[in-house]
């Protein structure tokens, strides 16, 4: 982090300095959060910076920006320093309220997305519904409701205060009148009953972190995210409360999707065979992780 005061700085100076610094401070990802931080500082992209690499950076801004770096410095996360996390291309405001999406749950909207494309050609004149559960930031069900026009959807969470974010973001992007939120517990055995055969397609990324893995994770997950977001009860309880309520939430052929831990297929797979699914689907994440399953409800 910067030290010297009386120098001028440039943003190039000041950046290679940042990064650095993080380096030495074994700081995930120095370059990347030393870009992003100082962007947010300007509320500017990142290109921006390299485009006015020679401007100067005046006191107070540098007063700004050594306190965001402080921030850094202390483990919290930059999504949540600067409130706002991209995905699928679009800002999404996050907080410690709910968990940082991650890219690779853009490929299990990708993969949505398709299947109702498809089904919609097959039926033009159908209305479609999806349910998204555990929505925390809302980005799954905001996202496909940008990109199907034709969906409506409903989005719930075990959580409140995720719910009011996600409502903002829905807002922000111009959705809100398409999803309707709702405060519910996947584990309860009486939420079937409020969307018996509601549903299209049904998609979650659950908590599939086992409590024994917790210890494991980066010390800036642990600190800052909701752990309600990530653990679950053997790493797999989530999976097998979705399935057992997706069964009966799913229309006929109805389709459930689902992002997994790196290492869950057999068993994830193994979990909706036991409650009727069929038509079993693996698909990989760009690392060559597996990364979603997929099965269909019996018609």
């Amino acid at each position: 982090m910067v030290t010297e005061r009386e120098r001028e700085w440039r943003i190039v100076d000041l950046l290679k300095t940042t990064s650095d610094y993080f380096a030495g401070k074994r700081v995930d990802e120095p370059r990347l959060s030393a870009e992003m931080l100082l962007a947010h500082l300007y509320g500017e992209q990142r290109l921006w910076l390299y485009l006015n690499h020679d401007r100067p950076v005046s006191g107070h801004e540098l007063a700004r920006f050594r306190e965001l770096c402080r921030q850094r410095l202390e483990g919290r996360p930059v999504q949540y320093i600067t409130g706002e996390q991209f995905f699928y291309g679009k800002p999404y405001a996050v907080d410690e309220r709910v968990l940082i999406p991650r890219p690779e749950t853009e490929l299990l909207v990708e993969h949505v997305a398709g299947l109702l494309r498809a089904l919609k050609e097959q039926v033009p004149g159908c209305d479609f519904r999806a349910l998204d559960i555990g929505t925390g930031s809302g980005c799954i069900s905001v996202t496909l409701a940008l990109l199907l026009p034709f969906l409506r959807l409903s989005a719930l969470d075990c959580s409140a205060p995720a719910l009011d974010v996600a409502r903002s973001n829905a807002l922000v992007h111009g959705v809100l009148e398409r999803i309707d939120f709702f405060l519910a517990d996947l584990f309860d055995p009486e939420l079937p009953s409020r969307f018996q055969g509601a549903f299209d397609v049904i998609v979650s990324n659950p908590p599939y972190i086992a409590e024994e893995e917790w210890k494991g994770l980066q010390q800036e997950v642990r600190r800052f995210e909701p752990k309600e977001a990530l653990i679950t009860p053997g790493g797999t309880a989530s999976y097998l409360a979705i399935a057992r309520a997706s069964s009966l939430m799913l229309k006929p052929d109805g389709v459930l999707a689902l992002e997994i831990h790196a290492d869950g297929a057999r068993k994830v797979c193994g979990i909706l065979e036991s409650e009727g699914f069929g038509d079993m689907s693996v698909m990989k994440d760009y690392a060559g992780h597996d990364r979603i399953v997929c099965g269909r409800r019996a018609a």
